[in-house]
């Protein structure tokens, strides 16, 4: 039996146990503290079942691999390239890839199409962000879940919260917010509003923890004076909230051990730093930093506290925009760009416009289909790695379990064009694994993250700790949503009565499938208040572009909300090629559709 890892981009990063004489047959390793036995249908099922690619191809054709690997080279020569790396493979050595780059001179991408809003939001309070260890939130008297679906995207996480008061914010009525003591079914984009009014009326009933904040945020007047600059009514009758809404929210939050799980889902948005940010300043407010069964938890920085040995100085260019029209070559390494980016009609086109596209990973894929070198990958199992996790501190060695019958992995395809090149400089794969390894430290036989704090904050904030948390104290807020509602509501209209006219757009994950793998949805979830019959086909349509898709009627939504899971074919041809206000992130909320019947 191996020991290894999941490679998978989730929360749980589970160990996993595998028998080489029947790898389609994975175990959870036992003992481990981050799973409950079980592991998902991606890894018991779909990572089998999906076809991969198993023959290198050129302009179509099926090569050896030599030959694939040589035009990759040559294309290389000719001019510096781009790589642009998906999140396939969570593996640290998908990084060795940034040292061929170095060398030739290439780019790279920064931000994300995930998380990068609100990580920015949460260095702009803390400094710094560690990890809110799983530990610390078994401790916790409530739990208040924002914007996360934990069943589907963190499911190991739920015997943590097992027997805890629990408080859901979300636009969906999901499993998890139906067995909520509160559930709170906020309007999309709003929840930056919420924290505020949650703090503002905090402070009002003089309930805000006086000696935490004065010691690490003396600030914290400044801040009340900036929640005080909105208007209560306004902003309740926006979010669609009453004054009992937020009362019973306050008794939740005035215990005295309360932990926040936040998922990415409110951040996808131009403003998506703010709400982190305004949240993590609620928490603030409150004290919940530093201290026994409290904190916030969101997306952690797993390379965080490491020497990164494939840490590179070169010009980057926005991961959720990048302009591959630019460059002659293009490496894609373990992703879908024409499809997981925003706006993928654009995005389709300016890939076509690439000389030498070179596709290299598992499965084929619209980009795939796009490339003119195409490199089949090792799996997780053909190869040696090491996985980090962004939702727990615990570190896993991936060991190699099988011998794959074709495909490279990441370390021999630099490996062989370093040679092909005439580079030099690129250590053994075994080296760099030390290197990675070395840096963890063994805690009661589980290696964990360097940054690792059992109790985070506890000593202050700040990259050396020490210093206070910063709160929040502007939003410069330009959409126009709040300004039409704000015209309606002093002319004394309905804003949000009658028909809908156009719909928010929400795009969480799902349990299927992940970043354009596996078995993807072609369905539109609608109110019924929309008016649409189950299985119907409709023409879903933003200013960006169209999609048709069928529909499914699903009570759990609000009535100005449509959901398209995270992966959906076609999802991407209607959200907008913008980024962030801060974090270079993706905004594949920013925007509302309308939606059509297709006649016939």
């Amino acid at each position: 039996m191996i020991r290894t890892a999941c490679p998978l981009d989730c929360w749980d990063a589970c160990a996993i146990t595998c028998d080489p004489d029947r790898p389609e047959k994975l175990v959870a390793t036992p003992g481990h503290p981050m799973h409950n036995g079980a592991l998902c249908a991606l890894l018991n099922k779909h990572i089998h079942e999906t076809p991969r690619i198993e023959r290198p191809r050129i302009d179509g054709r099926e090569v050896s691999m030599a030959e694939a690997l040589d035009a990759v080279a040559e294309a290389m020569k000719e001019s510096p390239p781009l790589l642009w790396r998906g999140s396939g493979n969570l593996g640290v050595m998908q990084g060795v890839t940034n040292l061929l780059m170095e060398r030739l001179g290439g780019t790279l991408t920064h931000g994300s199409l995930c998380d990068g809003a609100g990580a920015a939001g949460i260095l702009e309070g803390r400094g710094i962000h560690l990890q809110l260890p799983p530990e610390q939130i078994a401790k916790a008297e409530v739990v208040v879940v924002w914007g996360r679906n934990l069943p589907v995207t963190n499911a190991h996480l739920m015997p943590f919260i097992e027997g805890k008061k629990l408080v859901v914010i979300d636009p969906v009525r999901t499993r998890l917010a139906e067995k909520a003591d509160l559930h709170i079914q906020i309007k999309p984009r709003s929840d930056v509003y919420l924290a505020l009014l949650l703090a503002r009326f905090l402070t009002m009933e003089d309930t805000q923890n006086d000696a935490w904040l004065e010691k690490w945020g003396t600030e914290f007047d400044e801040f009340y004076d900036f929640t005080r600059s909105f208007r209560i009514k306004v902003l309740l009758e926006y979010m669609g909230l009453s004054l009992d809404d937020i009362g019973d929210l306050l008794t939740y939050l005035q215990r005295d051990r309360v932990v926040f799980l936040v998922g990415a889902g409110v951040q996808k948005y131009s403003i998506g730093h703010y709400t982190l940010w305004a949240i993590d300043s609620l928490a603030a407010t409150l004290g919940f930093f530093g201290r026994e069964g409290c904190g916030v938890s969101y997306l952690g920085s797993s390379r965080q506290g490491f020497a990164d040995p494939f840490a590179v100085k070169v010009p980057t260019v926005p991961m959720a925009t990048t302009p591959f029209e630019k460059f002659d070559t293009v490496l894609v390494q373990g992703g879908n760009p024409a499809e997981s980016m925003p706006c993928s009609q654009r995005v389709i086109q300016s890939l076509k416009q690439v000389e030498n596209l070179i596709y290299f990973g598992l499965y084929e894929n619209e980009t795939s289909r796009l490339a003119r070198i195409v490199i089949p990958a090792k799996s997780f199992l053909e190869k040696n790695d090491l996985r980090l996790s962004y939702g727990h501190q615990y570190v896993e060695p991936m060991r190699k379990a099988m011998e794959g019958a074709f495909g490279i992995s990441e370390y021999d395809f630099t490996a062989e064009l370093f040679r092909r090149l005439g580079l030099e400089g690129l250590k053994s794969e075994e080296a760099y694994l030390t290197e990675w390894l070395d840096q963890c430290p063994e805690i009661e036989g589980q290696r964990v993250l360097p940054d690792y704090d059992p109790l985070p904050y506890a000593e202050g904030f700040g990259e050396e700790g020490g210093e206070e948390f910063v709160f929040m104290d502007d939003f410069d807020d330009d959409f126009e949503e709040v300004k039409r509602f704000r015209k309606a509501r002093f002319a004394k209209k309905g804003f949000d009565e009658g028909p809908i006219e156009a719909y928010w757009l929400l795009t969480p994950k799902q349990s299927k499938s992940l970043n354009t793998q596996f078995v993807r949805s072609e369905r539109v979830h609608l109110p019924p208040s929309a008016g649409f019959a189950e299985g119907e086909r409709v023409r879903v349509v933003s200013e960006w572009g169209e999609c048709e898709l069928e529909a499914h009627i699903d009570a759990r939504l609000r009535r100005d909300c449509v959901l398209i899971p995270a992966g959906t074919i076609g999802v991407n041809r209607l959200t907008p090629p913008i980024l962030s206000e801060e974090g270079d992130a993706a905004c594949y909320q920013e925007l509302k559709v309308t939606l059509e019947r297709i006649e016939g």
